[in-house]
């Protein structure tokens, strides 16, 4: 899914994560007794109780790395020292901590500070750029750490007060306050599949991997990027939920390297005030189901074109960010209830939800041998591979890999890596034989980076 344009520019930072200890905001208690301050007195209140339970899991990230380079005027070879600054969260007292995957994206080498000042090198478990989440292992710990109880029943609101701390700009633990702006934040340009927790409270650079947490010291979301015209705070931050924390947490403690994120298969655009007004719907909210994959979840659940979605699980839908995101925080094979409109009706089924079909393995692609595409390698889209390349999982034709930048492929047809070949002199394309053996002339359907052309075999 393409993201919206922006005219502000995306600085990355914040992120944080708990344990499942039972907590006030469990029990609903949280929810019931929000106030405003009602005098001078309690105007005078201090964050100080909430931050004394969860600064000691909030922790300083240091990263360093080794960049192949080439000198710009001689061509020669080379390495270039670079280096990182972040935040991250205790979330198990054996050590294992949650940051922001662009914190330690490309290192080799990572440290880690707590809070009160002990250091340790720590060891990526799993990093998942999707979700921008990254969880480490310190290593040498022999004694239980601080840490900070994963909240993820999303009993927030819009005006609840929240604390970010973390370490801006590197110069050590920071707390600021603020409150939940909004909720359900997707289109933002950060991701195709991420749902964002809003807030003004001030983030910075450094923050990245910091903790966002309520009044009862629980954390509810890893602040993750800030929109901002300068780099620095402007009040609009974004916080990844402990929904989606808990998930990526969960995964590698459990052994995995990876998010297996599952699919419904349905693709759809979000309800219209045209489309609303022509449905007689009273506001625009909800998806409009365009596609559905034969045999997928979505089919066999009874979902078809034309339904709208408005649901799942009871939280509400409103884009394919928003489904996506819903979706990708189930296990393969959860069932979920799926609220839809149907012919007028509100009706509700349910759906398993399933990994994606096909095999994302990238190294089987074959390289193109003779004629104009020699020089490619090539292999057929399915789902699972789509997914893996940031691709439209619906996607049909067949995608190159590597191209030989002295080949023909590359020189003469001006192909690249990662672009997707749909047909050829008309013909679709589902095979990497079908791309063997092109003349002078053909004509190549192509697809790159959302946009679509013809190039010409010369």
């Amino acid at each position: 899914m393409n993201a919206r344009t922006l005219a502000i520019a995306i600085a990355l930072t914040l992120a944080a994560c708990g344990q499942s200890n039972d907590t006030k905001a469990q029990d609903g208690v949280f929810s019931d007794n929000r106030i405003v301050p009602g005098d001078a007195l309690a105007m005078k209140a201090s964050f100080a109780p909430v931050v004394r339970t969860a600064a000691p899991a909030v922790v300083n990230v240091s990263a360093r790395g080794v960049q192949q380079v080439r000198d710009p005027f001689w061509g020669i070879p080379g390495q270039r020292q670079t280096g990182s600054v972040g935040s991250g969260v205790i979330v198990r007292a054996d050590g294992v901590v949650v940051t922001n995957y662009h914190v330690i994206n490309g290192m080799q080498q990572i440290r880690v500070v707590l809070n009160d000042r002990r250091e340790f090198d720590a060891r990526v478990v799993l990093a998942d750029e999707r979700s921008d989440l990254a969880v480490l292992q310190l290593e040498g710990v022999n004694e239980r750490l601080p840490t900070l109880n994963i909240d993820d029943r999303e009993e927030q609101e819009i005006g609840d007060l929240v604390l970010a701390i973390g370490n801006p700009f590197g110069v050590g633990q920071t707390v600021t306050n603020g409150i939940i702006s909004a909720l359900n934040r997707t289109e933002t340009g950060i991701s195709d599949s991420g749902s964002f927790i809003q807030t003004d409270a001030a983030i910075n650079p450094g923050n990245s991997g910091g903790a966002l947490v309520d009044m009862d010291g629980d954390l509810i979301g890893i602040n993750t990027a800030i929109f901002s015209r300068s780099g620095s705070s402007s009040g609009v931050g974004f916080a990844v939920p402990a929904t989606m924390v808990r998930r990526v947490v969960d995964s590698a403690v459990g052994g995995a390297t990876t998010v297996v994120r599952p699919w419904l298969g349905v693709k759809g655009d979000p309800v219209s005030a045209d489309i609303a007004r022509s449905l007689g719907l009273d506001r625009p909210q909800g998806l409009v189901i365009t596609e559905v994959y034969a045999g997928g979840p979505g089919a066999r659940a009874g979902l078809g074109i034309g339904d709208i979605v408005t649901a799942i699980d009871g939280a509400e839908i409103n884009n394919q960010g928003g489904l996506n995101y819903r979706i990708g925080t189930r296990e393969p094979n959860d069932s979920v209830r799926v609220s839809v409109l149907r012919d007028g009706r509100a009706e509700t089924l349910d759906a398993r939800v399933q990994a994606l079909p096909g095999d994302p393995d990238v190294g089987k692609a074959v390289m193109i041998a003779s004629g104009g595409l020699s020089g490619a390698q090539a292999l057929p889209l399915n789902p699972a591979l789509a997914d893996t390349l940031g691709l439209d999982p619906f996607a049909s034709g067949v995608v190159l890999g590597r191209v030989d930048p002295r080949s023909y492929a590359a020189r003469g047809v001006r192909l690249q890596g990662g672009d997707v070949i749909l047909a050829v002199n008309g013909q679709i394309v589902t095979s990497p034989q079908q791309l063997e053996g092109l003349n002078r002339g053909a004509q190549v359907s192509v697809e790159r980076r959302g946009q679509r052309g013809v190039l010409t075999v010369r």
